[in-house]
This record gives structure tokens, C-alpha cells and sequence, in this order.
């Protein structure tokens, strides 16, 4: 019976890593150029899918090392079932690459270095030769310790079987049904996306759990360890495919050559950057501090502060008026005729009613008094742990990387420019430009005025023009516009590559009615790597009325960088 995926182990191993490690796998340019059919070297193809007669040894002897372990008959059995399930398909892996249209590969060992590094890994796993683990190598006997043993041998398999699955699904449902019919690989795509191969890694992983069932938590440390690890040499081997043909367009840095094109990197900060709103953050940080003020006689001061109650009660009504005035802002805009075509200059005359809008809601803060009497100190404790690790990973790279000519600068309607600068010198990030809003301090308390310097998609995209003046006069450079919301739409339209992150249904519904199209990124560089083949030419260019969403920032990191 399978665990329920609610509280399974492998499902959850899976969850954890797949952001992490999939979308590298599936944005490398092995699997770019598979789903865009343009691996056009017979011999990179044919390298790939011989792969699959060394994997398949390497799992059936893993599997029979497994079973040997397993102390109960249904276990025996469960793993017996996987292991033929492993020999069937080496039966038939000579038609598969036929099918394929090659003809069937060497049986020789493979000299296939990253692929040797899992098969190595996952063998020595299967002999018990496990890091962390306390009993020594080889002398594994009591039958608990060799259930343990065949537990970490289906946390090492798990990885691979279900990372084809996810790549091949994922090329499938991004390929429309001409291009599918069409595609010179789809013999692969239905064979790796096929029910069968799901029910094969649904029954891994249920196997998985149920070995782990009465493991200790350290056993459980050592298991997700070796999922990791198996994961992450699954990963190397797809990105180390060997490609002797063409250019690819992934990754950007190596497409570009960045030694010689700057790179220009522009985002938003709230809900870009971090899961949640800095004016939310800031509202916060007023009500929990309140009290203090109010004991230590603060309010005796110029800078008398509402209860925490009143504080509350305050932020709660402009909250409330903020979301309802946007809201009918958005409506009053979608109220004009659809258009057919991308009408970038009706989008800037639109969002101008953003502006007036925003401009008031800021003046009605000011006036509110909520923003007084906060700590610089607070403001800057609270920045440290706002921005979410795949952003914070990202720009770490981006940075550290020294082959690279870029910056990157934030552009934000945040109130407060030291919570930014904060979030990022968090993470030795303090080389980032920030460009945002600044409240009023007197000595190291905020007065609850606020420097306004950006309240409107216009003045965003005026930042962005200023910045990029000095970048036009300096030769070849690229720009790119990573945001989420409603202000950021004319800035990601400018931009050289325009990328959406996050789920805002204003954006894009405001986007839609103005002609803009918002494209699956992967789907994206797919349909670019097939005009790269016919014409050897793929550039970006700004204005297009194109912009590409993506779902987390290891895709960004994928596309720009690799892994």
C-alpha cells in the first residue's frame, strides 16, 4: 500500500530538491536543444540514450544488493518486482534505440565520467559504503543494519527515475501538438513521460518509505543526505552531455560572452526579492515597538506615537483603502476595449492613473502618523532575514563571478531604503545599487515623512533610463528586468529580456488587455534555439511585447548563469 504522499519521505525528499536541482537539468543545453529539436549531431543523441544501457546495470545489481538486504518477504518482493521491472527494460533497450533510430550502442564500460560518478555512488551505496553511517564498511550483519542498507539503496535510485519523468513531462507539456507530432526525439519524450515509468518511480518511492518506516532521525539525515547526493551527480551528468554542434542559448553568460557585453541587471524588491511587503514589514515593526515608546515617555517627545492598538486599528484601514482604490484603479483601466496588437503607448497613458493613485495613497501614510518613531536599528534587524535564499544565491553569483562585467541594481516603491540595503548586506550583498524611497530620520528615529523618489511606473522606468545611459555609450550590453507587479510592467518591457516571477493577477491581466504576452520562460528559449538553428541568430531585443514568467529563482539562475 503507498504511504500517503502527504507524509511520505520521498515525496517530500523530491519537493525539497526539485526546486533546487530539476529546473538545472532542465534548462541545460542538452534538454534546451532535445525539446526544440535541434540536436542535430547524431552522435550527442546517441551518447545520451546509451547512457541509459549503463544506468539500467547499474540499477538492476543495485536492486539485487537491496534485496539481499531486505529482512521482509514483502520488501524482498517489492524490490524483486523493481528489479525486473530494471531487466525488461534492458530486454528491449536495443529496439528502444533503434526506435530512437540508431543503431544499439558498445556494452563496454563507459568512459562517461559524470556518468560514472552516480553509477560509482550508487553501487558503493548498495555495499553498504555509506557516509555517516556508523557500522564499517563490509560489516554490516544484523538484519536491522541491512534493512538500513537497502533503505539508503532506494533513497540513492529515487532521484534518477523520478528527474527523467519530471524533465521528459515538462518538454511535453511545453511542445504544442504540431511540434509534438513532428519532434525527431518524441520516442524518448512518450517513453520517459509514460504512465509506466510514473508507476515505476511511484513504486521506488513507496518502497522508500516503507523501509524507512522505523528509522531513527539520523538514519532519516543519512537518507535525505544520499538523495541529495544522488541528485545533485544526476544533474552534473545532464548538464556535462556533451554538444558538438551549434550554439546554444543557454545559459545567457556563456552565450553572450560577458568578458566583452555588460550585463545589467535591474529588479524589484517586494514579493521579487521577498515573500513578503516591506510596507507590511515597516507596519510591523511600529506596532511591536509601540509599547516601549509608550512606557519610556517617548510620547512626551515631537515624535508621539499611537498606541499599538491605534497603530493596529490605522494600518488595518489603509490596508484596507489601499487594496480597494487598486483594485477599482485596475477595473476602471480594463473598463476600455481590449486591444489586438501590443500598445505600449496606451499601457504608459493607463498606468498614469496608477500614479496619481499611488501618490495619494502614500500622502494618506504620511499623514497617518504610522511611520513615526521607528528604530533605524529595528528597520535594520528586520531587513536581514527578508530575502529569499534562491534571490540571495542568485546575486551571490552574479557577484562573485569575475568573469562577468555586470551590475545589479533594485529599483523599488519600498518607503524605506535602508530595510533594502539591509535585506542584501545580509548576504554580502552591499555591492547591489538600491534605488527606492527613503523616510526621514532625526538623529535615529524616523519622523513618519517619507523622501519620495519613485511612486509610479514612470518614474521606475525613469530610474531605469538614467541608469542605463552611461551602459548604451560603453559598446555591447544587455539588460535585464526581473519584477512582479503592477509598477515594474514598463520597465520589463524596456528591458532587453523581460522576466515576470511571482503570481500577480493584476499585471497580468492589465499586461494581457494591452497586447503584452507572457511566455513560459523554458517555452521561450525552446522556440529561440530553433531560430538560432535556422538563421544562427537569436538576439533580444527590448520593446517586443514579450515577457517570460518563471516561477522561482533557480530558473532565472538556470537561464542566466547555469548551474
Amino acid at each position: 500500500m503507498a504511504v500517503d504522499e502527504e507524509i511520505s519521505l520521498a515525496r517530500r525528499l523530491w519537493a525539497k530538491f526539485r526546486k533546487e536541482y530539476s529546473v538545472f537539468a532542465l534548462y541545460s543545453p542538452f534538454f534546451v536543444r532535445l525539446a526544440s529539436s535541434t540536436l542535430h549531431s547524431p552522435t550527442t543523441f546517441r551518447h545520451f540514450i546509451s547512457q541509459d544501457l549503463h544506468f539500467l546495470k547499474a540499477f538492476a545489481l543495485a536492486y539485487e544488493l537491496a534485496e539481499d538486504c531486505a529482512d521482509d518477504d514483502d520488501d524482498k518482493n517489492g524490490i524483486r518486482d523493481l528489479r525486473k521491472c530494471v531487466i525488461r527494460r534492458l530486454q528491449t533497450h536495443d529496439t528502444f534505440v533503434q526506435e530512437c533510430g540508431f543503431e544499439p550502442a558498445d556494452e563496454g564500460a563507459s568512459n562517461d565520467i559524470a556518468m560514472n560518478k552516480y553509477t560509482d555512488f550508487l553501487l558503493a551505496t548498495a555495499s553498504g559504503k555509506i557516509e555517516g553511517e556508523r557500522s564499517a564498511p563490509g560489516k554490516i550483519a544484523t538484519p536491522f543494519e541491512k534493512t538500513k542498507v537497502a533503505a539508503y539503496t532506494l533513497a540513492a535510485l529515487a532521484p534518477c527515475i523520478r528527474l527523467y519523468a519530471f524533465i521528459s513531462t515538462e518538454i511535453q507539456g511545453f511542445l504544442n501538438s504540431d511540434d509534438y507530432e513532428s519532434h525527431i526525439y518524441r520516442t524518448w519524450i512518450d517513453t520517459y513521460s509514460s504512465q509506466i515509468l510514473e508507476e515505476t518511480a511511484l513504486q521506488n518511492e513507496d518502497m522508500l518509505d516503507r523501509l524507512s518506516i522505523c528509522l531513527t532521525s539520523e538514519e532519516l539525515e543519512i537518507i535525505e543526505n544520499l538523495y541529495h547526493q544522488a541528485m545533485k551527480l544526476l544533474v552534473d551528468n545532464v548538464v556535462n552531455q556533451p554538444i558538438s554542434d551549434q550554439q546554444s542559448v543557454v545559459p545567457l553568460s556563456r552565450m553572450y560572452e560577458f568578458d566583452e557585453c555588460h550585463l545589467t541587471i535591474l529588479c524589484d524588491f517586494d514579493l521579487a526579492c521577498t515573500a513578503f511587503d516591506s510596507a507590511a514589514i515597516l507596519a510591523e515593526i511600529a506596532i511591536i515597538t509601540a509599547p516601549k515608546a509608550d512606557i519610556d515617555g517617548s510620547d512626551q517627545t515631537q515624535l508621539a506615537r499611537m498606541s499599538s492598538a491605534d497603530l493596529r486599528s490605522t494600518w488595518d484601514v489603509l490596508s484596507t483603502q489601499y487594496t480597494e482604490e487598486f483594485e477599482q484603479s485596475v477595473e476602471s483601466i480594463l473598463a476600455s476595449n481590449k486591444v489586438e496588437e501590443f500598445d505600449y503607448e496606451g499601457l504608459c497613458n493607463a498606468l498614469e492613473q496608477l500614479a496619481a493613485f499611488e501618490r495619494k495613497a502614500n500622502e494618506r501614510v504620511v499623514e497617518s502618523g504610522v511611520l513615526k518613531g521607528l528604530n533605524v536599528e529595528d528597520i535594520k534587524r528586520a531587513g536581514q532575514s527578508l530575502i529569499q535564499d534562491g534571490c540571495r544565491s542568485f546575486f551571490q553569483k552574479i557577484v562573485k563571478n569575475e568573469n562577468l562585467k555586470a551590475d545589479v541594481h533594485v529599483l523599488s516603491y519600498c518607503w524605506c531604503n535602508d530595510l533594502i540595503v539591509s535585506a542584501f548586506s545580509s548576504g554580502d550583498l552591499n555591492v547591489l545599487n538600491v534605488h527606492s524611497n527613503e523616510l526621514v530620520y532625526e538623529e535615529s528615529v524616523t519622523t513618519g515623512e517619507i523622501v519620495k523618489k519613485m511612486e509610479s511606473p514612470t518614474e521606475k522606468l525613469q530610474a531605469f533610463n538614467d541608469i542605463l545611459i552611461d551602459r548604451k555609450s560603453e559598446g555591447k550590453h544587455l539588460t535585464v528586468y526581473i519584477g512582479g507587479s503592477v509598477g515594474d510592467l514598463l520597465c520589463l518591457l524596456e528591458a532587453d529580456i523581460g522576466i515576470v516571477i511571482g503570481s500577480s493577477s493584476s499585471l497580468r491581466r492589465l499586461g494581457d488587455h494591452f497586447g503584452v504576452s507572457f511566455v513560459p520562460l523554458f517555452s521561450g528559449l525552446v522556440k529561440r534555439q530553433r531560430e538560432l538553428a535556422e538563421d544562427c541568430s537569436s538576439n533580444w531585443k527590448p520593446m517586443s511585447g514579450i515577457l517570460y514568467t518563471v516561477s522561482s529563482w533557480a530558473e532565472i539562475q538556470a537561464f542566466i548563469l547555469g548551474t
